[in-house]
């Protein structure tokens, strides 16, 4: 990855070498400046959905390299990815909560593979229409899966919790809703229960989670504060 130098004379003690040779890979603050009042414009227009994302992008990549305004937003990318950087470096809490964010993305990609089974989970079509049918209904499929999951867990915890039991919040943390053991491909489907009513659920789960739950560091005021 890349880091930016705020100015040219920018120069760290520690870690200058990761900004690559001095004098190179500096932000454009004067182009940020000059382009400040069109990039709030896009700002708010993604925000209050007068424009998508892709149709902006789209727009801007047209001439890019002659669009100030694709160029302001660039550079503005530059800095907080750099600052972003700079602040998973420096903090170790943040490395791990980055690291666990990253097991879970890989965990469900996982699990939602092995519930696309069929045809060793390819899809061989070349309509994109059913393609994109193929990949919906397995991410409803996935999901639908999870909440059941989801549900016996948060019923066994009150089963536990009926009987004596003190639920330790950092133990319901390793527990995953991606298991897969008591799930039968190949088994037997039961229908006769599609046409039951199931039973309102209850969200709420007597556990206290606060402890587990960390704020995230301040934002750096500036590149010296945050190497």
């Amino acid at each position: 990855m890349t880091f930016y130098r705020p100015t040219k004379r920018a120069e760290y003690v520690h870690i200058d070498a990761l900004f690559g040779e001095p004098g190179r890979n500096v932000i454009d603050f004067d182009l940020i400046e000059s382009q400040f009042r069109h990039l709030v414009r896009v700002a708010v227009s993604v925000r209050e959905g007068a424009i998508s994302s892709t149709l902006l992008l789209r727009r801007l990549r047209a001439g890019s390299r002659k669009n100030a305004t694709y160029t302001a937003l660039r550079e503005v990318g530059r800095i907080i990815r750099t600052v972003q950087l700079l602040r998973y470096l420096s903090d170790a809490p943040l490395r791990r909560r980055v690291t666990a964010a990253t097991n879970k993305v890989e965990a469900f990609n996982g699990f939602s593979q092995w519930i696309g089974f069929g045809n060793g989970g390819v899809i061989t079509d070349k309509d994109p229409v059913e393609q994109e049918k193929t990949v919906k209904f397995n991410a409803l499929l996935t999901n639908a899966v999870i909440f059941h999951n989801t549900l016996d867990i948060a019923e066994i915890v009150r089963q536990l919790q009926e009987e004596g039991y003190i639920i330790d919040p950092e133990d319901l943390a390793y527990i995953s809703p991606y298991s897969t053991e008591h799930i039968r491909r190949f088994g037997e489907y039961s229908t006769h229960e599609l046409g039951i009513q199931p039973e309102a659920y209850g969200p709420h789960l007597d556990v206290d989670f606060s402890p587990l739950r960390g704020n995230d560091p301040p934002a750096p005021d500036g590149y010296g504060q945050a190497a």
